[in-house]
């Protein structure tokens, strides 16, 4: 009997079928493919919606689809396809963003008479395919492969207006930055099979449940050498090389701002569902593992926690709208990584789906904006389009509403989830964790002061260009897209109501966290929670502390919104931040990370690789070239020889034999 799960490769494979459309045939087609990119994650979306509600039955798929080696050193490559609880959740994000975004294209990319618009949504079928792939990936080698893909996409669509100079440059700086974190996730691919033998997410022999059992004395891995806990350390830290790269955290995190040179479609998939996704959603599918590492968990916790208070800081100076939603995007990623690095693995998932709904809603209102102003993406060249763009105006400000973390929006509902997690269990005894929860509450108030400077700056107080009085009008085709997010932006933090459960006392509510406990045994929430090292502490009752970190940070969410609607909700507002002087400067140039790395490139690696390289060709390359030097010079003699002559053959011969001749009759002479 056919079920649902035998379609599960067709949400894949449709949108890749959507990229061969628009690369083969997309020129004669109308809106140069996009129509054949609509459809195909409409499919994808409905199979995604089938395969949501079979799981939310209580039914879990594990298949593997094919085997491309076998018998390696008793390793078996394999393509496999696992859906779960989690899987299915992004499956159903990813493929609705995407096919909000490919309607949004439609008002975005074809009203300016763009050309190559073959190229533009043969590279989106390509990207959600690819994330999909990554998404059901049932092994890490297999993820890993749809990792790179997905890098390849970004790499060609944020370098799509490639007649320009700054998005070749910045597609450039986006494939060498995330490739130097890809490095160590590949040498961490070639440990786990070194270690485990498999690279398998679920199941008995999976290399998590491996992990676990030879911490217990339980299984036998090779660890060469290193104490168990060590070298599942070591291991966990090469796979995270490849997260931080592709979900932007520091130090790989300087090429997101570059990545606004693509299209603005473009940069709501990446950093709503796509690429920068991909790396909070890794660490959460095999967090059974890095569970297993205290060290490991404290790094990401300090690394998420920094990280959001390091790009939030930056956010509160630029001056174009995408400029301010890129280094929020690094910011609500580096709470992602503080939720899993305190153990909130509930949390940091919740967050990553209400982050996908707000922030792809606030790029796409972005995009609304930046037609309406002939793409001039300044803030300061705009005001007072409030009234002239009032559905994206609402639904940017639930978008906003929902990124600042105020109450009842989603964004309150799970950033209070990242951050609550993270304090108790800091509180439970682990200094880093209360560090890096610090960082987590502080960034608070600089996301609700840059979010409400944007959208004061933006569509409130008076004109301050022509273009802003008289902007240029939107389609359904833009204004349809607006409408769904907004509305999500609003609801789908009633999916996992913590603070509710806790404070009144009311079961069940926690929805969230019972779809994630679905899983098979290995996966489910329940079963990670045992895992974490930490323990669990409260100031003064779990009620009292649930109270206390929500007032706390939705204080200081109102604080910075209040402080911005005091500088810039203003008829003629002016850049109070100049009075920072030299900090703004600082925190403009973004600390001058740009600045550092070039140095580093120029002023440390490529002396070192000078060197390097004189000592290949003078050292290496001299003796391989004198001992090849012998050998061809001698057989250059030794093939004179060879005349082609039967006679020069004959005399050879017979002199050969004479030699041995006598050479024997010398030796039995000698030994007579």
């Amino acid at each position: 009997m056919v079920g649902i799960f035998d379609f599960a490769p067709a949400i894949v494979l449709l949108p890749f079928v959507s990229f061969l459309v628009a690369l083969a045939v997309g020129d004669r087609l109308p809106k140069g493919g996009a129509l054949a990119g609509i459809a195909a994650t409409a499919g994808s979306l409905l199979l995604a919606a089938a395969t949501f509600l079979t799981v939310a039955g209580g039914r879990t798929y594990d298949a593997t689809i094919y085997t491309w080696a076998e018998g390696i050193e008793a390793v078996d490559l394999t393509f496999g396809i696992l859906i779960d609880p989690l899987s299915a959740m992004m499956l159903l994000i990813v493929t609705l963003i995407a096919f909000l975004v490919h309607v949004f294209s439609l008002g975005y990319m074809n009203d300016e008479g763009e050309v190559g618009l073959p190229r533009y949504y043969a590279g989106l079928g390509l990207f959600t395919a690819s994330m999909l792939g990554f998404v059901v990936a049932d092994n890490l080698l297999m993820a890993f492969m749809f990792f790179e893909l997905v890098g390849l996409c970004s790499y060609l669509l944020i370098g799509f207006w490639f007649r320009e100079p700054g998005p070749p440059s910045a597609a450039k700086k986006a494939f060498l930055v995330t490739r130097f974190g890809d490095y160590f996730f590949l040498v961490g691919v070639v440990a786990v099979f070194a270690t485990f033998g498999t690279a398998a997410f679920s199941g008995s022999e999976s290399f998590p449940v491996l992990a676990e059992a030879a911490l217990h004395g339980e299984a036998t891995v090779n660890t060469f050498g290193f104490a168990p806990q060590t070298w599942f350390t070591i291991v966990g830290l090469l796979v995270l090389g490849g997260v931080v790269g592709k979900s932007a955290q520091f130090p790989l995190h300087t090429w997101l701002p570059d990545a606004m040179e693509g299209p603005t479609p473009v940069s709501a998939l990446i950093h709503a569902a796509t690429m920068v996704a991909a790396g909070v959603y890794l660490v959460a599918r095999m967090y059974g593992f890095y569970a297993l590492s205290p060290d490991a968990l404290a790094i990401i916790a300090l690394i998420g926690g920094f990280t959001a208070l390091f790009a939030a800081t930056m956010g509160v100076v630029k001056r174009e709208i995408k400029q301010v939603l890129a280094y929020s995007t690094i910011s609500q990623y580096g709470y992602m990584m503080l939720a899993l690095g305190g153990g909130g693995y509930v949390a940091a998932t919740f967050h990553l789906m209400t982050h996908a709904f707000f922030k792809a809603l606030l790029f796409l209102g972005a995009g609304s904006v930046i037609i309406a102003m002939h793409h001039n993406e300044d803030m300061w060249d705009m005001g007072g389009l409030k009234e002239k763009m009032p559905v994206t105006y609402y639904a940017f400000l639930s978008g906003s509403l929902a990124l600042a973390g105020i109450f009842p929006f989603s964004g309150f509902w799970s950033k209070d989830e990242v951050l609550y997690e993270t304090l108790i269990h800091g509180l439970g005894g682990s200094p880093v964790l209360l560090a890096a929860y610090a960082m987590g509450l502080l960034a608070v108030f600089f996301t609700g002061f840059y979010t409400f400077r944007m959208v004061f700056l933006t569509f409130h107080g008076e004109p301050r260009t022509q273009t802003a009085s008289d902007p240029h009008s939107v389609r359904w085709n833009v204004k349809g897209p607006l409408a769904v997010l907004g509305v999500l932006a609003a609801t789908t933090g009633l999916v996992n109501m913590v603070p509710v459960e806790k404070l009144l006392g009311i079961g069940g509510i926690d929805f969230l966290h019972q779809w994630l406990d679905m899983s098979t045994e290995s996966l489910n929430a329940h079963h990670y929670g045992e895992l974490i090292p930490y323990s669990s502490a409260y100031i003064g009752g779990e009620a009292t502390t649930v109270a206390i970190g929500a007032g706390v940070s939705l204080g200081l969410a109102l604080a910075g919104a209040g402080l911005a609607h005091l500088l810039y909700n203003v008829p003629e507002p002016v850049e109070h931040t100049d009075r920072l002087g030299g900090i703004k400067t600082l925190l403009y140039n973004n600390y001058y990370q740009d600045e550092y790395q070039v140095w580093l490139a120029n002023g440390v690696t490529r002396p070192v690789a000078r060197v390097a390289n004189k000592f290949d060709q003078g050292v290496v390359d001299g003796v391989v070239n004198g001992v090849s030097s012998v050998s061809l010079f001698s057989g250059s003699r030794v093939r004179r020889i060879q005349t082609g002559v039967v006679s020069n053959y004959a005399v050879l011969l017979t002199l050969g034999l004479t030699a041995l001749l006598l050479a024997f009759g010398l030796l039995g002479g000698w030994f007579v």
